[in-house]
């Protein structure tokens, strides 16, 4: 009688997990930093979205702090920035993985995986405008009256 096939991620006989299907496990905690940042400047280097998602963050950042907004108001812009840098990599993850799976041809399913990441995107860069239009657009206002 032989065993029962095991899923590749059930505990081994040893006790540890088999990860046969891995592709790569990173050996320490600063290599899994090092795979981090690759997917980051992946994104910075291929995806023009990334790179304008950046630009209006720091540039809001930047805005926040020449206006002197508390540290809550700068913390919710940074927050909101980050959400629309972290859909975009998630939309850049989920494009890559379809175009892998669907090869050159065209699937009715990966156009709707495709463009529903894209529209995550597109709705928390709108709520990163209004959030950050309603923190600085007052400020800057009153500042801009005061020249």
């Amino acid at each position: 009688m032989t065993d029962a096939p095991r899923s590749p991620f059930s505990p081994a006989p040893s006790g540890t997990i088999n990860r046969d299907l891995a592709w790569q496990v990173a050996p320490s905690l600063f290599i899994s930093f090092r795979y981090a940042w690759a997917g980051v400047r992946y994104a910075f280097l291929t995806q023009r979205n990334f790179r304008i998602h950046l630009l209006v963050g720091i540039v809001a950042i930047a805005l926040a702090l020449w206006l002197q907004l508390t540290r809550a108001e700068l913390a919710i812009i940074g927050l909101t920035t980050g959400a629309v840098l972290t859909m975009e990599l998630l939309n850049t993850a989920i494009e890559s993985v379809v175009d892998l799976t669907v090869k050159q041809t065209y699937h009715e399913l990966a156009k709707i995986a495709k463009d529903c990441a894209a529209g995550a995107v597109l709705i928390s860069a709108l709520a990163a405008v209004l959030v950050a239009g309603s923190l600085l657009l007052p400020p800057l206002l009153l500042k801009l009256q005061s020249l």
